[in-house]
């Protein structure tokens, strides 16, 4: 275009020039033996002025740039017969045209509607990536005569496409799979895009998916009952385990009462045992002691003395003498008898002798 650009000024500087100094020689009248100079300068002048137009008609229109990122399907006479790739060609613009390609990848945005299978509406943005196969640049322009409408057949193709993936799924499915719905889409478009569109598709890419006002808010709302049924859950598990924890402590204070009265049975009986032994080796009864792993056991021999009635006797005395607070038995006289009441120890049933 540059190129162009400039012979054509300078082409239309020169033709104007040239009428304008021809029309100066003969506009003037011939008073001298130059005025056939004159009229012949002057007529060579309107011929280079019209040579300069008729070169300004032809150069500076037949120069042809073609960018980079683009390429060109150049037409003869309206019939597509070669492709120009960047960089600049002269072409006599009167029977031979360019119509232009962006070869670069192509963002094409859509905005459409599209139903879920439980017939919520939404509105669905979505971008589709592709780029021309410049190698099949004529069989676009020969099928579909321009880019434009190549884009709008891409379009309608990944508007049916979307569609009838999104019509497979539940709106709350779609929600929570956008990505692999997304993914979804690029495959089938990818395969309804085959190779007659001329055309490689790079992604579909779902930019935004919107449900009408009253859907939202019921998501909304359900979206707040979980959340607060989760937060009912989670306080519920926090008073049982609170509560399990109070049992566990609880039943660790029984345990360790019970394990205490346990103790001090076995010390008691282990005391008597001693006592029962010391006192029957005292009284001069035969005692046996057996050592094991276990620890030592005892055998009193009592034979026929009746001596262990004898000994619990006594052990009992020393328990009641233990626990005895001191007072005196009360006797009471009525000349017939005597009763003698002997105070027991607190806790202990007696009765008078």
């Amino acid at each position: 275009m540059a190129i162009g650009l400039i012979l054509g000024i300078l082409f239309g500087v020169l033709a104007v020039a040239g009428f304008a100094f021809g029309g100066i020689c003969l506009s003037k009248p011939a008073k001298d033996s130059s005025a056939e100079v004159k009229r012949r300068n002057g007529i060579l002048s309107l011929a280079a002025g019209g040579v300069f137009v008729l070169l300004f008609v032809i150069f500076p229109f037949s120069f042809h740039t073609v960018e980079a990122g683009e390429v060109a399907v150049v037409k003869h006479l309206g019939e597509a017969r070669g492709v120009r790739t960047a960089g600049t060609y002269f072409d006599f613009w009167m029977t031979e045209t360019y119509d232009y390609y962006d070869a670069k990848v192509q963002d094409l945005s859509i905005v459409t509607q599209a139903y879920s299978k439980d017939a919520q509406t939404m509105d669905v943005e979505m971008t589709v990536q592709y780029q021309i196969d410049t190698s099949k640049v004529l069989d676009i322009a020969n099928t579909y005569g321009s880019l434009d409408i190549l884009n709008s057949r891409i379009e309608s193709v990944a508007i049916d496409t979307m569609k009838n993936v999104m019509a497979g799924s539940t709106a709350d499915e779609i929600i929570q799979e956008r990505a692999e719905l997304s993914m979804n889409i690029t495959a089938s478009t990818m395969e309804k895009i085959d190779e007659s569109y001329y055309v490689n598709v790079r992604t579909v890419v779902l930019t935004d998916i919107g449900f009408t006002d009253a859907y939202e808010a019921a998501v909304e709302a359900q979206m707040i009952a979980e959340r607060e049924k989760e937060a009912a859950i989670t306080k519920a598990e926090q008073e049982l385990e609170v509560a399990k924890r109070m049992a566990e402590a609880r039943l660790e204070e029984a345990q360790g009462e019970a394990d205490a009265q346990k103790t001090l049975a076995e010390a008691e009986a282990y005391s008597a045992s001693v006592k029962i032994v010391e006192l029957a080796r005292t009284l001069g009864y035969a005692v046996t002691e057996t050592v094991d792993e276990t620890g030592s056991s005892f055998e009193i021999d009592w034979g026929n003395s009746g001596g262990e009635e004898v000994i619990l006797s006594y052990l009992q005395y020393l328990e009641y003498l233990a626990k005895w607070n001191g007072e005196l038995p009360d006797v009471v006289g009525d000349g017939t008898g005597i009763m003698i009441t002997i105070p027991l120890p607190e806790g202990a049933s007696g009765g008078q002798g």
